[in-house]
């Protein structure tokens, strides 16, 4: 992709009312836009990222046996009646009547509906286990939304549900979805802080949280050493048990014919959230150092003289070959001063930077840099795609 066909609207200044890093960096880099306060427009920059980080999640989700599917996110208000979480959840709700006078909301989460769907399909123990998931917008009307799109009133979750005939099952489906989160963060270069917690407005027996620890965490856990730290949710999961199963009718026959109430996990992935989270982990003072699995691209080309043909001959064969390669590059093709660009590809943290200037090329050299460390090397023009390779690749 070359930087001068793209959207990448950085910004030079820090935006004003901006507390979190994070939500200073999200702007600043162009990855989102502030429609109103709690509600994002992902950029294109932004959308990259967030798209892999699904990836990854999709990746580990269906290894761990879930499947996907899209559920709606207006919702009838006689389901969440059922359940009584209509109260509990009531500040946070937005709810409107449709044109028929039929109460409905915007669903803040997902466990009435996916309840009622499993019920209207599901009858036999034959049919069970089963894990669905999806990725989907939520809505939450938040009193005091903060630190962009860490705490939003649109953001963007992973929830998955489980469904078992017995305690033991449940158990096996909680402890796969464990394992899933453990591999989702430290793809995502998250180390976060397990521990557990009260089920709360969910319900349930059994429950866990995932919290990275950071300035602007709402949440407090205790590190390795015993240190409490502040922390960031990205994820949470929870034995349900029969909580929505009995107050929805979602019930099964065993092998005997006995009907019993299915039993229920649930588990939540911040993806939003997560951007954010990274970038408060992964920063410098100079910009964002994005771990490699979720940058938006792998390299950036920086020609420093774009209308030297010597400079953008050697440019663009790297891009070209880097390509081939099935590398995601983008390469700043502006005509723009040394110190912008440079200024510019720290602040969107590109893992892996390639600079060629007349200069070095002279000398048959170019830099590379590398945004986590701040590494430079110098390097022959003929060697340098060889050792971006071995970069990318991790050696």
């Amino acid at each position: 992709m070359l930087w001068s066909k793209y959207f990448i609207p950085t910004l030079k200044e820090v935006p004003a009312g901006t507390e979190a890093v994070s939500h200073q960096l999200l702007l600043r880099a162009g990855l989102v836009h502030m429609l109103t306060s709690g509600v994002y427009s992902y950029l294109p920059l932004g959308w990259k990222v967030l798209k892999r980080i699904e990836m990854i999640i999709r990746e580990e989700m269906d290894a761990a046996g879930a499947h996907e599917l899209l559920m709606p996110a207006i919702q009838p208000m006689d389901l969440w009646q059922q359940t009584g979480r209509d109260k509990a959840l009531e500040e946070v709700m937005i709810r409107f009547k449709n044109k028929k006078g039929q109460s409905m909301c915007l669903g803040p989460t997902h466990e009435e509906i996916i309840t009622d769907l499993v019920k209207s399909f599901v009858q036999s123990y034959r049919q069970l286990p089963v894990t669905l998931y999806q990725i989907q917008a939520k809505f939450r009307d938040e009193t005091r939304p903060r630190f962009g799109v860490v705490r939003a009133c649109e953001f963007i979750m992973k929830d998955a549900y489980s469904f078992d005939i017995n305690i033991e099952g449940l158990q096996k489906n909680y402890d796969a979805m464990y394992g899933a989160y453990c591999r989702i963060f430290s793809r995502c270069g998250l180390k976060p802080i397990i521990a557990e917690a009260d089920t709360g407005a969910m319900g349930g027996r059994v429950s866990h949280e995932f919290l990275v620890p950071a300035a602007i965490g709402e949440d407090k856990a205790k590190d390795e050493s015993g240190v409490e730290r502040q922390c960031i949710e990205v994820g949470h999961i929870f034995q349900l048990g029969t909580k929505y199963s009995e107050s929805l009718g979602a019930l099964f026959l065993d092998e005997q014919g006995k009907q019993n109430p299915i039993i229920m996990g649930c588990y939540g992935i911040g993806v939003s959230r997560l951007i954010a989270t990274i970038i408060e982990v992964h920063n410098d003072e100079k910009g964002i150092c994005w771990p490699q699995e979720i940058a938006p691209f792998t390299i950036e080309i920086l020609p420093l003289q774009v209308k030297d043909e010597e400079v953008m001959r050697v440019a663009r064969s790297y891009y070209d070959e880097l390509t081939k390669r099935h590398i995601d590059v983008l390469m700043d093709d502006r005509d723009e001063s040394a110190g912008r660009k440079f200024n510019d590809a720290d602040l969107i943290g590109i893992p892996f930077r390639i600079t060629i200037g007349k200069r070095g090329l002279t000398e048959g050299n170019v830099e590379i840099k590398i945004r986590a460390s701040n590494a430079v090397e110098v390097v022959s023009r003929d060697s340098a795609l060889e050792r971006l390779s071995a970069l990318v690749a991790g050696e």
